[in-house]
């Protein structure tokens, strides 16, 4: 025998399977940004620990950026070195 469900039941159980999997979707993000800042607190700590880690990691970003076609592409720089850089140009 064929059994039909009524139309405002259809669309009641449609709206709440769809919540069911936007729950299910919000939860499943939730934990891949909780999986990103352990990776990128590791990877800080790591960094942290050795001034060298710093540097390729600086070195590798600029290797990014400069293989962009960007115009302008800025180096940060200390500003310890700025100082000295300008107080032996007025010597």
């Amino acid at each position: 025998k064929d059994v039909r469900l009524p139309v405002q039941l259809q669309r009641a159980m449609a709206a709440e399977a769809e919540a069911a999997r936007e729950a299910r979707a919000k939860v499943i993000a939730a934990e891949g940004e909780q999986k990103a800042a352990r990776a990128l607190k590791d990877a800080a700590d790591v960094i942290m620990q050795s001034p060298t880690a710093l540097q390729l990691r600086y070195l590798q970003t600029l290797t990014t950026i400069a293989s962009e076609k960007n115009s302008t592409i800025v180096f940060p720089i200390p500003i310890e070195l700025m100082h000295a850089a300008i107080t032996t140009y007025r010597k």
